[in-house]
């Protein structure tokens, strides 16, 4: 068995809230994320979807230690980094990198293309001389798609996709080996979505790398994931392949989430039957006991709202925490 590139450990990811006052006090605490556990393979895309305020962006940012985990642990390339201080995850930053979702907010636009891009270079003392740090910059440029010469504008001066497109080959600088997409494509128009999407495949065929892709759009995830982890109020339902998840979903969300999924057919389209989820997210202050979906769901029954399922794994990659699956009421 081959060391996985990642692996999370039942990590959990919660905020205290104070109350107002001259006097603070802790009044609650915000489960962001709690209790995920997964692994990423070297050279795997793993989707990770659900919907907004689930805890998909949490547990991308705790991976690469710009959030704090509360608890459990986070391993990569071997290396327990739960509790690394700034100085112990700088060289690994170099083997982690994070493309954001909004490519107008995440590029600074007082600086030039050519200084964003090769800015992690300087940071890690690999800009050399001035012209090998040129030729690396227009080495990235080319590599996203985009002409050396752009290098000199401002960010201001690309479209939305160009930016996105800056992003990428920023983390791709230091040649890391995993890198975290929050979201890369939502802010994008439909019509450049796929371009991006195509970019992210053609790099990783080329240099072998490998992303944790956080969506909320199975549309889009469905083209670039090799599994697919589906999150609802903090906690994974749901692991399985792309094509699995696809044939049989086992979970009631995750049907959900597919059954919004537009279809191509029009003649399909307009004889499909949605099964839609009623009601609103709970918060994630106070989550429901026994199993946090079953105020939304369908097929709740008396147990689901008294003991919370676990993760059961069944095997050929695949994992579900449902009671309907166990076959015991």
């Amino acid at each position: 068995m081959f060391e996985p590139l990642l692996r999370v450990d039942d990590m959990k990811v919660h905020f205290p809230v104070s109350s107002g006052g001259l006097f603070r006090k802790h009044a609650a605490t915000i489960r962001a994320v709690d209790g995920v556990s997964f692994t990423v393979a070297r050279g795997e895309t793993l989707g990770l979807v659900g919907e907004s305020g689930c805890g998909k962006s949490t547990t991308g940012l705790a991976i690469i230690r710009m959030n704090t985990p509360t608890a459990g642990r986070i391993w990569f390339e071997g290396q327990d980094i739960t509790h690394y201080d700034k100085a112990q995850m700088r060289p690994l930053r170099r083997r982690m990198q994070m493309v954001y979702q909004d490519p107008y907010g995440s590029l600074d636009p007082r600086m030039k293309v050519r200084d964003i891009v090769g800015e992690p270079l300087v940071v890690h003392g690999l800009a050399d001389d001035r012209r090998a740090y040129d030729e690396r910059v227009a080495s990235l440029m080319r590599a996203v798609g985009l002409l050396p010469d752009m290098a000199d504008r401002y960010p201001h001066e690309f479209s939305g996709g160009q930016r996105q497109r800056v992003g990428i080959a920023r983390a791709l600088a230091l040649e890391p080996s995993l890198i975290v997409c929050d979201e890369p494509v939502s802010a994008l128009d439909v019509s450049i979505q796929a371009q991006v999407i195509n970019v992210f495949i053609e790099l990783q065929q080329r240099l072998g790398l490998t992303y944790l892709f956080i969506a909320h759009d199975l549309a889009v995830v469905r083209h670039v994931s090799d599994r697919i982890a589906v999150m609802y109020l903090g906690r994974i339902v749901e692991i399985a392949t792309r094509d699995a998840l696809y044939k049989s979903a086992l979970h009631p969300y995750t049907q959900a989430l597919l059954d919004v999924v537009p279809v191509a057919d029009p003649v399909v389209e307009a004889t499909r039957q949605r099964r839609v989820v009623a009601g609103e997210v709970p918060s994630p202050m106070n989550p429901p006991p026994g199993c946090r979906f079953h105020t939304r769901c369908p097929h709740a029954f008396e147990r689901c709202l008294r003991d919370d399922p676990l993760l059961q794994d069944l095997g050929n990659g695949r994992a579900v925490a449902c009671h309907l699956q166990d076959g015991i009421r």
